[in-house]
């Protein structure tokens, strides 16, 4: 099995050490980081925008996963990738366009994705898998850290990671929610190639142990 990248989601580090708990994270083995954006709108939480990102981007040179969670998010992508996202996720909830806004992502030099909440079909991504790069499956329903996962959402990762096969895309598989040592490896069978993990890092007393036990599962 190929080795699964975690991305520590900073929604749960501490913000009044934000520097120092992605420069921990990144000494303990984390492969990326995950930013998450909320508006208050499109989920009940508001969280940070691009000056988050551009302070990030001078601190870490591992690549920044930018999940955007906000209504219309259009207008923001050249905004994040200037900020030095390496990926910007949106979601299918909230884009009319999903051809056009992954074309916009990647022809503004970033890595496009798209997310799906837990009660979204995998179906509704079907025509539009050839054109992203990353396809983010939301194990809770996004707004909050913390959260039990979803267990249901497994068979959602299932289809993806068998469609990916059968019309030989390219595209990785990345999860979010919930996601600790003794879920990971389910994930893992079911073809989830990023795990996302907040709590179960950032609120662990050894982020190397918490991320090696995440990857082994």
């Amino acid at each position: 099995m190929k080795k699964q990248l975690i991305a520590p989601s900073i929604l749960s580090a501490d913000f009044a050490r934000l520097g120092d708990e992605v420069r921990a994270v990144e000494k303990a083995g984390a492969d990326w980081i995950h930013v998450d954006v909320m508006d208050g709108l499109f989920v009940p939480n508001i969280t940070i925008g691009p000056l988050v990102v551009e302070a990030l981007r001078k601190i870490t040179k591992l690549p920044l996963d930018t999940h955007l969670m906000i209504r219309d998010p259009d207008r923001y992508l050249g905004d994040f990738v200037s900020a030095g996202a390496t990926t910007v996720t949106v979601h299918q909830e909230a884009s009319l366009h999903l051809h056009r806004t992954a074309a916009a992502i990647r022809g503004l030099g970033a890595t496009a994705g798209v997310s799906i909440n837990p009660a979204t079909p995998a179906e509704t991504l079907a025509d539009v898998l050839p054109f992203v790069d990353l396809v983010l499956v939301m194990t809770v329903n996004p707004g909050f850290g913390g959260q039990k996962f979803i267990p249901e959402c497994l068979e959602k990762i299932r289809k993806l990671a068998r469609w990916r096969a059968e019309k030989k895309l390219n595209f990785l598989i990345e999860a979010d929610g919930g996601i600790n040592a003794a879920n990971s490896g389910k994930l893992a069978r079911a073809g989830c190639d990023v795990f996302v993990a907040g709590s179960a890092v950032f609120k662990s007393a050894d982020y190397a142990a918490a991320i090696a036990g995440i990857r082994k599962g």
